[in-house]
């Protein structure tokens, strides 16, 4: 079981958490402009990279809030938690 930091309850086994996609995603500025097309690729295309990603998680069975995680996703290993009005980490 591997245990994962949430930034308000402290660490918690994984089973508590849900993984929510990529952290960063900006929310178009005129979404009203957006045809079929470009919504479908807002909602549907995201980066899926081997190594370090910034990814969105929910501590649903604990304070049920929302947190941004920099992952490995080839080890699984958390390497870094932040709340969301933090500053956004380099991935890269």
């Amino acid at each position: 079981m591997q245990l994962i930091e949430c930034p308000w309850c402290g660490p918690r086994e994984e089973v508590e958490f849900h993984y929510g996609g990529q952290a960063h995603v900006p929310y178009p500025d005129d979404p009203a402009a957006l045809d079929d097309e470009q919504w479908a690729h807002y909602v549907f295309f995201r980066a899926n990279t081997k190594g370090r990603f910034a990814e969105r998680w929910s501590h649903s069975a604990g304070c049920r809030r929302w947190f941004n995680a920099v992952r490995d996703t080839a080890t699984y290993r958390f390497e870094a938690v932040h709340r969301p009005d933090e500053p956004k980490p380099v991935t890269s």
